[in-house]
């Protein structure tokens, strides 16, 4: 393959008015020659290019070769902007405060995380008693000599004794697992591997867990993910002894996994078939105390409505489910005679989760986004509403039957996450553990909401946070950011680095489009398969609001989204690329008629269709970023970020969209991508976030004529 020779220089008078001129620096860019193949498929009678086909192969010289030009590319762009550093100092800075976790108990012994502040992971602490001394009992920063082995999971045994903790490497979604004997302070020497799309349920002696057949040559990147199986574990004892619980090797790609009620008497076992399209899943029961007994029918054919256990009481089990309920309810199935009765029946608003602890049901509903929270009794007894500090986001309400307090955080955009204690019997909250964040004033900047109208006149919900005394004169930056999909709810939340945007006069704007849960199941579905053009309608009309209430304008306008939202960031800028001047789209799905092909991506049909299908193919095609990139049109400048250990969204998806869109676009505007080591779907560690997220805010800063200038704070360090 040819790469272009020529060197990418740039003279220190050129560097020293960069700032003021991205075109010249985007003229200065020569992208590498990227090899094209003759290479067509066909779809229902239509063909269809893919010239670059060959950057599917991770593991080739080839794509190597091509990867390293790519980042040398970016990272000269990078170093001729005279203030990339000080963007990452100060996103050290504001992300340098203690956060804890809201604690765990078993027993008379309290469980918690805590990060100083800079750590890459928190680490795990153990206290007697609520007012105890903490000790530490994991740290996994030293996991790995760079921080790159992250503990995604800590699963308590009901007595304390034990914890899984299940290990990801470089960001994959695959786990290694192991046990901790708590009192020891020692990880046992046995683990599982090739675990992926697992829950760990306690029960006894040992715990369920799903996995994978081992991958042919062990290469996560070209993994099938087929046959998905549960097992049970005996702690102490080695892998090869795990006895099988279900699998279903006829149906390949079928998930399957298994809970445990708190008291330990039924597993139930949930099996979904998303790659068949079908959005909800079948439940199964086990009567754990009964030797021999087999999994039996709760819902026992898969479709759309889906169904949650949640606790097991008098002989009857607590279902979460949608089914003649879009909005959602609680329904108990009672085991003697599979007679079903609502608990709680559905309502207006969108029911967000179910907790069962301390002998009560904690019920989360949104309204308009915000959280609500309501204590019902186990008959389904409204006892109280908890009062939030605000229009924000909680979460938590996890304990024990006994428990006579529990814990729950709370946080908006301008709201710290602060962990509350509820106690049970006064039905009060207080502030357990507040983060302090130095030179963090949340009376300097104003949180609203408001909703836009979007291309079918459906109302769209929209959070702007931004500077107290902003002037709507058009020239605010802007950045913009959505997900629309896979029935998720993009919740007011905080998060300190954003503040070295929202200081420098940028609006933050995030967008509730259709396709999450914002608003029950018939939000989602608006959003999906055939109408997923309504998210794109959707976050196209959010930002011309933006721009017809004179918030921004589309100089300086900037959208960002990760994942889905990166498929919606690829799509929004194929259709109205005059909206915006910056875009970053990150691990997004760009390859709209090829994502079931890789890896675990079959999991998405049942959210964006096939291309197997003729309609959805029709659909597909319409948007699909990679497809819908036009010749010689002016593009925004685009940052596309992603990694090598990303084994979700495999990283092909934005190597060939990147390609193609450097081989096509106007040279007005500069195309990049990022390409992270040993980081996988989200940032490995913290110093990665860090540095990507400074990247990023660069791009910005640098793109849409914002010259930062960052506050002396002798408090920060």
């Amino acid at each position: 393959m040819q790469f272009s020779r020529r060197p990418i220089l740039f003279s220190a008078i050129a560097a020293a008015a960069l700032s003021a001129s991205p075109a010249w620096l985007a003229a200065q860019i020569t992208y590498p020659a990227t090899k094209k193949v003759e290479h067509v498929d066909t779809y229902h009678g239509v063909k269809v290019p893919d010239p670059y086909r060959w950057l599917e192969d991770s593991d080739s010289p080839e794509t190597a070769a091509w990867v390293n030009a790519e980042n040398r590319i970016t990272s000269a762009y990078f170093a001729q902007i005279p203030y990339r550093d000080a963007v990452r100092n100060r996103l050290r800075q504001l992300y340098d405060y203690a956060r804890y976790g809201a604690p765990l108990r078993r027993g008379e012994y309290f469980f918690f995380q805590k990060n100083d502040g800079l750590q890459n992971q928190s680490v795990w602490y153990v206290q007697k008693g609520i007012g105890g001394e903490p000790e530490v009992l994991l740290d996994p920063n030293k996991l790995s000599p760079d921080g790159t082995t992250r503990l995604d999971s800590f699963i308590l045994s009901k007595d304390g004794r034990y914890v899984v903790l299940a290990l990801s490497d470089g960001g994959s979604d695959w786990k290694t697992v192991k046990v901790m004997d708590v009192a020891a302070r020692k990880t046992l020497p046995n683990e599982l591997k090739w675990v992926k799309v697992s829950e760990f349920a306690w029960a006894g002696n040992g715990f369920f867990y799903s996995r994978y057949p081992e991958p042919e040559g062990g290469n996560i990147l070209s993994a099938k993910n087929e046959n998905h199986q549960v097992f049970f574990h005996r702690v102490g004892e080695p892998q090869s002894k795990d006895t099988l619980i279900f699998e279903d090797p006829a149906n390949p790609q079928r998930f399957h996994t298994v809970t445990t009620t708190e008291d330990e008497r039924y597993a139930l076992l949930s099996v979904s078939d998303r790659g068949k399209g079908k959005d909800g899943n079948a439940l199964y029961y086990k009567d754990l105390s009964k030797p021999g007994a087999t999994f039996r029918p709760i819902v026992g054919e898969i479709g759309n409505d889906i169904y949650e256990a949640v606790d097991h009481v008098d002989g009857k089990l607590l279902v979460r489910t949608n089914a003649k309920a879009p909005n959602g309810k609680v329904a108990a199935f009672t085991i003697s005679n599979g007679v079903w009765a609502d608990v709680l029946p559905e309502k207006p608003e969108p029911l967000r989760d179910v907790k069962a602890a301390a002998g009560r049901i904690f019920a989360s509903y949104l309204k308009d986004v915000a959280t609500r929270v309501y204590r019902y009794s186990v008959a389904g007894a409204l006892e109280a509403e908890i009062k939030l500090p605000g229009l924000g986001n909680a979460e938590g309400f996890d304990g024990n039957a006994d428990d006579k307090f529990i814990f729950y955080t709370y946080s908006s955009f301008d709201y710290p996450p602060t962990i509350f204690r509820y106690d049970i019997a006064g039905g009060g909250s207080t502030v357990f553990r507040a983060p302090h964040i130095p030179g963090f004033n949340p009376a300097r900047y104003e949180t609203k909401q408001v909703f836009v109208t979007s291309k079918d006149g459906t109302k769209v919900p929209m959070f702007l946070v931004y500077k107290r005394g902003l002037k709507l004169d058009g020239k605010n930056p802007a950045l913009i950011y959505g997900y629309g999909g896979f029935n998720i709810s993009t919740n007011p939340t905080f998060n300190s680095m954003r503040l070295a945007l929202l200081e420098q006069g940028f609006i933050y704007a995030s967008v509730n489009m259709r396709g999450g849960s914002e608003y029950g199941e018939a939000w989602h579905q608006g959003g999906m398969k055939l109408k997923k053009q309504n998210v794109f309608d959707d976050f196209i009309a959010a930002a011309e609001w933006l721009v017809a209430n004179h918030y921004t304008s589309p100089a300086k306008l900037a959208c960002q989204g990760g994942s889905n939202g990166g498929l919606l960031v690829g799509a929004v800028i194929n259709q109205r690329p005059d909206l915006f001047r910056a875009a970053v789209p990150q691990v997004g799905v760009m390859d709209m008629l090829r994502f079931h092909k890789f890896t675990i991506g079959w999991n998405w049909i049942a959210d964006y269709g096939s291309s197997d299908n003729p309609s959805e193919f029709k659909a597909l095609y319409a948007y699909s970023p990679l497809h819908n990139i036009r010749a010689g049109v002016n593009y925004p400048a685009v940052l596309v970020t992603t990694a090598d250990h990303d084994d979700r969204v495999v990283p092909a998806h934005s190597f060939k969209y990147i390609a193609t869109l450097q081989e096509k676009a106007a040279k007005g505007h500069p195309a990049l991508i990022r390409i992270e080591t040993k980081s996988g779907h989200g940032a490995s560690n913290t110093e990665k976030s860090i540095a990507m997220t400074a990247d990023i805010y660069t791009f910005l800063f640098h793109e849409l004529g914002v010259t930062p200038s960052f506050p002396a704070s002798p408090a920060l360090k």
